[in-house]
């Protein structure tokens, strides 16, 4: 029986490593600071977004296009900081080299990477707040909204066609929920985590929304 519960304590959900990741991050908060000294770090912020699109997952095929997006996204970002560890570290010294160059606003920037990458966490935030917090809400009705709030504003006739069809593709809610709880001896645990989570991860995502805007990004829409 300990072994049993030993195993179970040493599986961790996505959710739980999220905030295990975000607790570490030191950040200085941008709103009223001059770009030259805002931080940001980069890896902690990647790696949310990896461990979170592992949630995304959950949800099956209807994410497919989302999850790919995001995926490529991260791996952008990631290779600008591999170029130059000690510099990019910090989000806001990629998005200053590409609007020092005038690159920012092209299709294939990594401000453009930023900036999908902080819409499709604000999706994923108003997901798991919706399905923990209204019990009775359809899972479709969830994802629904929450694409509505976070991506449809940006989103092209195109890609906004593409998710209608793909809400047809979402599991139940019952299935979901079973699936989120791997780790979790209940559903009170689960609910908690997610606050938690949902506390750390405003706060960054405000802060990142807010760089992106004194940049003049924070309006492009998809391409």
């Amino acid at each position: 029986m300990k072994r049993k519960r030993e195993g179970f304590e040493k599986k961790s959900s996505e959710i739980r490593s999220a905030i295990d990741e975000l607790s570490s991050v030191v950040r200085v908060k941008p709103a009223g600071v001059h770009q030259d000294t805002a931080l940001i770090p980069l890896k902690p912020f990647l790696s949310t977004c990896n461990l979170l699109l592992q949630v995304l997952d959950k949800i099956g095929p209807t994410m497919a296009v989302l999850r790919q997006d995001v995926h490529q996204n991260i791996q952008r970002l990631e290779k600008v900081c591999e170029s130059d560890p000690l510099i990019y570290s910090n989000l806001i010294e990629i998005l200053k080299k590409e609007d020092s160059d005038g690159t920012a606003r092209n299709p294939t920037s990594s401000a453009r990477a930023l900036l999908w990458l902080t819409r499709s966490m604000d999706f994923a935030v108003a997901l798991l707040e919706k399905l923990t917090k209204e019990a009775d809400l359809p899972i479709e009705q969830a994802v629904e909204s929450s694409y509505d709030i976070a991506l449809k504003p940006w989103h092209g006739w195109i890609a906004s066609a593409a998710y209608r069809v793909a809400l047809k593709l979402i599991p139940d809610r019952k299935t979901f929920i079973c699936l989120l709880m791997a780790g979790y001896e209940d559903h009170d645990k689960l609910e908690v985590d997610v606050q938690s989570l949902v506390s750390l991860l405003l706060p960054l995502l405000d802060d990142i929304h807010s760089i992106l805007r004194s940049f003049r990004l924070d309006k492009l829409k998809s391409t």
